[in-house]
């Protein structure tokens, strides 16, 4: 075969057969190490193509390996994930220490386990929690803040959360080798557990996607949803946090929220709002405050629609971190969450 020849047949190469030629060419002993980090149908997809190749001329082979290298070296990125890497670690450690640091790359965010537990939704905690002895429990709940402890204990059943809050108050100093049991247990039976089954609601992130639309868009968009599928929208519109909800925070959220949000974004914000949402930050501000926050906006004249709807989103997007963080708690619209003063 001519260079001409051998030019065109190496531009006709797919991929795949590209991908055959070069671990033919690198030996038994590497192409089993790249083998090992592949997929079932991928190392099946390249097996056929291998068999089929027949005899490659050496100068193709050369023309392969060039191209490979430069590719290499001008790019010097490689793709890395979550499967790759467990497969990788898998064929150098053992499975049980594998687990365990799949379960921390895959688990919630945290240097250690007391910091995940942190991050994990306290329904979520709590019902795993309902189910172990509650001395342990208590330890656990004395390791995490004692705002997400407070949330959780909310959420478990009456009379076992007595229990634990007189454990918690028997507590002193846990020996280590009882908190290496707990945290390995938690790690084992809840953690890896929970990374597993980790898939994102749909109704979640369709409501996250609607938080993010302008206005009219999300009208007309949950408009066609209730006439198609009227209980999906439903749902989706109890998941979706709006600037009425911020009624649902109370008195102590609202003074922290106005301490972090901007007074011209505020007033911007609250242009076109009910009197209830109003007087909400209104009675939460000093009087002084309040009445130059009644002044700013009665001089601020009128304002696009577009521009209070982006003042919003932005408070709004504040009272979430807020409420991830733990500074301020948001009540479900249909909790019966009374407020006693």
């Amino acid at each position: 075969m001519d260079v001409a020849q051998n030019t065109e047949h190496y531009d006709s190469l797919s991929g795949t057969h590209k991908a055959a030629i070069l671990m033919l060419s690198l030996g038994a002993e590497n192409s089993a190490s790249i083998l090992g980090l592949m997929e079932h149908e991928e190392i099946t997809e390249l097996s056929h193509v291998m068999a089929s190749l027949g005899t490659i001329d050496a100068t193709i082979v050369e023309r392969l390996l060039t191209e490979f290298t430069e590719q290499m070296s001008s790019t010097g990125s490689l793709l890395g994930t979550i499967d790759s890497t467990e497969r990788l670690l898998l064929s150098s450690l053992e499975k049980e220490k594998v687990d365990q640091i799949m379960g921390d790359l895959k688990g919630p965010e945290g240097r250690t386990m007391w910091d995940k537990l942190g991050n994990i939704d306290e329904e979520v905690l709590a019902n795993f929690l309902k189910s172990e002895y509650p001395q342990t429990v208590a330890v656990i709940l004395s390791r995490v803040t004692s705002e997400h402890a407070a949330r959780v204990l909310a959420r478990l059943p009456e009379g076992f959360a007595h229990d634990v809050v007189g454990r918690l108050l028997r507590i002193d100093t846990v020996q280590k080798d009882i908190l290496d049991g707990i945290e390995k247990t938690l790690r084992a039976e809840f953690m890896n557990n929970l990374s597993d089954n980790k898939q994102p609601d749909s109704h979640e992130r369709i409501a996250d996607i609607f938080n993010s639309l302008d206005r009219s868009t999300e009208n007309r968009l949950m408009g066609e949803l209730e006439k198609n599928n009227p209980k999906n929208a439903e749902k989706i519109k109890g998941l979706m946090f709006t600037f009425e909800d911020m009624l649902n925070i109370d008195s102590a959220g609202i003074q922290a929220l106005l301490r972090k949000v901007e007074q011209d974004r505020l007033v911007v914000a609250l242009k076109g709002t009910s009197e209830e949402i109003r007087d909400l930050f209104l009675t939460n501000m000093s009087e002084r405050a309040g009445r130059m926050m009644e002044e700013d906006m009665e001089a601020l004249g009128p304002v696009r629609a577009s521009e209070v709807e982006a003042a919003q989103n932005e408070i709004i997007s504040i009272a979430k971190e807020l409420a991830v963080s733990g500074e301020i708690y948001i009540a479900s619209a249909n909790e019966d969450d009374e407020l006693i003063f």
